[in-house]
């Protein structure tokens, strides 16, 4: 991770690099859950994922307004922690064979990424403000909602349906 590299000297540099860091992992998640929809058994984590999918192609187009907000190119950043993340999901899924257990961990490593989202998110607000940037807020702020929201239906999900039926 580049995240102390020489090329982050001031707070301005740590802003970008980090909109560049979720902006990657946007992409790879919007790779991801499509292989997630076609995994998922039952029909409410399909369709939630499936939900997600859409919200997370709208992340992907409100970051590109952030960085056209900031006059800058829409660029990424290779983010090794949401390729971890994203690897452990996949290695994992790859070796359940029980549909029940399938689907419980589904929606334990889609968690494990919305979490991941929800830091970034957060932390992109708190310097949008400081450093005036409230349009960017804003924008950014309507993403951590929808990653909000999205873990509040895999939790409900989990605890009514998957976890007891695995």
């Amino acid at each position: 991770m580049a995240i102390f590299s020489k090329d982050i000297k001031t707070m301005d540099d740590l802003y970008l690099h980090t909109l560049r860091d979720i902006y990657y992992a946007e992409q790879q998640i919007e790779k991801a859950l499509p292989k997630m929809i076609d995994k998922a058994r039952n029909p409410q984590l399909r369709d939630a994922f499936s939900s997600h999918l859409d919200e997370t192609r709208q992340h992907v187009q409100r970051l590109e307004q952030v960085f056209q907000v900031l006059g800058e190119k829409a660029k990424s950043a290779t983010c090794p922690a949401i390729d971890g993340i994203i690897k452990e999901s996949e290695d994992i899924a790859g070796d359940i064979e029980d549909d029940k257990v399938l689907d419980a961990a589904l929606a334990a490593a889609a968690q494990a990424v919305e979490h991941y989202e929800m830091t970034r998110y957060g932390t992109l607000i708190a310097w949008s403000k400081e450093l005036g940037r409230n349009e960017c807020a804003e924008l950014l702020s309507q993403n951590l909602a929808d990653e909000k929201s999205a873990d509040q239906k895999l939790t409900q999900l989990a605890e009514s349906r998957l976890n007891q039926a695995a």
